[in-house]
């Protein structure tokens, strides 16, 4: 939903009412995740996917409905070939999509979860999506991450609330989206209903150590994927805005220093990506030894010839870095390319970046068999 969030606001703001439909949850080869969303707008304009084209018109078909009834359907597509085939999901994948009508009256926590996201605070929307009573689907909560923070509406129960906030805030710490199953008042082993959470958490994070030609086209990749891209080098010459304009900040610190303060601030977690590409043992070596020690990173990927990289870990061995923790390391970093510019190299680091994240080999999908798609390979 972050991607059509600012249409629907304004179409909220504006005291209009709009069909919203979202993923809740996919099975084999789904083209997209859940919490991929598209809307009707008022003047019936399309805004977004949740196929990438399969089922965007019946979609769009049932938004009309329910704008019309204001009542939520919960709509299953490609449950068989041949329901898949008419609607054009011909990838062979399910989808479960929810589809409401949101107005000022439907939703008027949309205007502070809009707020809440701008200013970059971590929260989850959480909505019941199947209950044997009608009258509770499409009830709502905002779920802050400070526990501090209650929830000011309710699902229906305290039993309800309490259950789906603590799970909710749980999906919230990890970035994931998904759909929770629960008894009709709450009940931890019970079924009969569902709520789907979405969790808006800040945008991950890539930090690049390095100020140098490849960092640049390293940063432009981080922003293109959606992370808050931070470049991070000693020297205060080479480490500049106008040298790294993609990045969202950059920081002169030592290396090491620097990261062992993200991390102590909280502001490292298991997304973050850590890019070191200074390739000298002055920075480098220091700086491995605080990234691969961390307990949660997605990522750490260091630059250099296999010389460099049999060099760097023959100098953790000697400070101590333990052969499970030098295994954290993807080095030399990326993917074998064959690439050779800042600009391939940036894609080839990307290309590692996402096969980690998912599971893939990174093997030419000619060349492999079964579903194209994978599940996440380690929580979001």
């Amino acid at each position: 939903m972050r991607d059509v969030l600012p249409e629907l606001v304004g179409w909220w703001r504006e005291g209009r009412t709009v069909g919203l439909a979202t993923v809740i949850a996919t099975w084999r080869s789904a083209p997209r995740q859940p919490g991929a969303a598209m809307l009707l707008g008022p003047q019936g304009e399309a805004v977004g996917s949740v196929s990438g084209g399969c089922v965007e018109g019946a979609v769009y078909e049932l938004a009309g409905e329910v704008v019309e009834t204001g009542a939520p359907q919960l709509q299953r597509y490609g449950v068989s070939d041949d329901d898949s085939l008419s609607v054009g999901l011909t990838c062979g994948g399910i989808l479960d999509v929810l589809v409401e009508s949101v107005s000022p009256e439907s939703f008027p926590e949309l205007g502070e979860l809009a707020d809440l996201v701008d200013a970059g605070e971590p929260v989850a929307l959480a909505t019941v999506v199947e209950h044997p009573d009608p009258v509770v689907v499409g009830r709502r909560v905002l779920v802050r991450q400070d526990e501090a923070d209650q929830p000011t509406a309710s699902l229906g129960s305290a039993r309800m609330d309490a259950a789906v906030v603590d799970d909710a805030r749980g999906l919230l710490e990890a970035g994931r989206n998904a759909t929770l199953e629960y008894g009709p008042d709450g009940e931890r082993r019970g079924e009969g209903m569902r709520v789907f959470v979405s969790s808006f958490a800040p945008a991950p994070r890539m930090i690049i150590f390095g100020a140098i030609d490849f960092a640049a086209a390293a940063a432009r990749m981080g922003s293109f994927l959606g992370y808050r891209v931070t470049v991070c080098d000693a020297r205060p010459v080479f480490a500049t805005s106008t040298r790294f304009p993609d990045a969202d900040e950059v920081v002169v610190d030592w290396p090491h220093r620097y990261l062992a303060a993200e991390a102590e601030a909280g502001r490292v977690d298991g997304r973050t990506v850590l890019a070191v590409l200074t390739h000298d043992p002055k920075f480098d070596v220091p700086l491995l030894e605080v990234a691969l020690r961390l307990p949660e990173v997605g990522y750490i990927g260091a630059m250099g010839s296999r010389r460099t990289h049999d060099d760097r870990v023959a100098r953790l061995r000697e400070a101590g870095v333990s052969e499970d923790e030098i295994a954290r390391l993807a080095s030399p970093i990326g993917l074998d390319l064959g690439a050779r510019t800042p600009e391939e190299t940036a894609v080839s680091i990307a290309a590692e970046i996402i096969s980690r994240r998912w599971g893939g080999k990174g093997a030419p999908l000619t060349r492999t068999a079964g579903p194209i798609h994978h599940e996440h390979a380690s929580p979001e």
